[in-house]
């Protein structure tokens, strides 16, 4: 098995994501984080565990690619960034990632 690479703490997650889908998930205790590209599962799961003090059953990656843009005065393309994102199903505990207003 490889020797995964030593990453920072705030290098790992690059942000919550907060959408229609993920406020669906989180009802069934299923949260989604945009990570770096490099991060794996396991530094997934032992970065939320620490943050969050919740107890993580599985983590699910994804790669999202990114869409082809015009822009520009002569309408040239474009690709976005792609984009990996993370599903944390979480057993014990509860993350709030939506503040109260």
């Amino acid at each position: 098995m490889q020797e995964e690479k030593k990453m920072r703490i705030n290098t790992i997650i690059t942000k919550p994501l907060i959408t229609e889908k993920a406020t669906g998930l989180a009802a069934q205790s299923v949260y989604t984080f945009e990570i770096n590209k490099n991060a794996t599962k396991n530094q997934v799961r032992d970065l939320v565990e620490k943050m969050y003090g919740v107890e993580v059953k599985k983590v699910t990656v994804a790669t999202r690619e990114g869409k082809v843009r015009r822009v520009g005065k002569k309408q040239l393309r474009r690709k976005e960034e792609d984009r990996k994102i993370a599903y944390v199903t979480v057993t014990k505990g509860k993350i709030d990632l939506f503040p109260k207003a």
